[in-house]
């Protein structure tokens, strides 16, 4: 490699750490991690449930946080498309 390459790898990496690459990320697809811990949330209380369930079978607990834990999860999705398209279209229009 030549130095001049060098110290752009080196500047770049530098600049960017996974601390900040995250910080940005969060702050431009903020529902992404929102719908993670979301999910991570349904699926710790399903499990804490999973005792005190009563006479529920063990397969249609399972399905009902899954389905629970599916949903948190796309809605979150879907409310980030929106934000988006809402930062686009209505905050930023293109002339």
């Amino acid at each position: 490699m030549s130095p001049s390459q060098e110290s752009v790898f080196s500047e770049y990496e530098t600049e960017t750490s996974q601390t900040s690459k995250l910080i940005r990320k969060f702050k431009e697809t903020p529902f992404v991690p929102i719908g993670m811990g979301g999910f991570a949330a349904v699926v710790a209380y399903g499990l804490y449930k999973l005792k005190h369930r009563g006479d529920m079978k063990m397969s249609l607990h399972l399905i009902h946080m899954r389905v629970a834990a599916q949903g948190f999860a796309v809605g979150a999705l879907t409310c980030g498309v929106l934000y988006s398209m809402f930062q686009d279209y209505v905050v930023k229009p293109k002339e």
